[in-house]
């Protein structure tokens, strides 16, 4: 990744954050990694546990920034969702996988909060 990327990252999950903060979650963790997966933000919304992850682009000619959540991303996000879960005994709490979506334009970024953006695979156990 170039170090354009990784910048444009970094600014994107910090905007998020705020962003987040404001609409009323409690950031929890950010960046929070496992041998299995990286989470961008863990956050709580009204008692549920939410697995964020934040998705940026400078522009749209390559479309939007959630289409690139591909479906093995979703999964190693889910496994790294379980493995905070158990440690920290939350197993029987709601959560939900969400995703901030971040287009810059002009230097502003535009955010837009997708919620339940995925499910948890079935197949994988605990």
């Amino acid at each position: 990744m170039s170090r354009v990327n990784l910048l444009l990252g970094k600014k994107a999950e910090e905007s998020a954050a705020i962003f987040l903060k404001e609409n009323g979650y409690r950031v929890l963790a950010r960046n929070y990694r496992t041998r299995l997966g990286e989470i961008d933000i863990i956050a709580l919304d009204q008692g549920t546990y939410c697995f964020i992850e934040v998705k940026a682009r400078s522009s749209e000619r390559f479309g939007l920034p959630q289409e690139a959540l591909l479906r093995r991303k979703q999964r190693q996000i889910s496994k790294a969702a379980l493995i905070y879960l158990k440690e920290n005994n939350l197993l029987e709490k709601r959560a939900r996988f969400d995703v901030v979506s971040l287009i810059y334009q002009e230097g502003v970024p535009k955010l837009d909060l997708i919620k339940n953006a995925f499910e948890l695979d079935s197949s994988f156990t605990y």
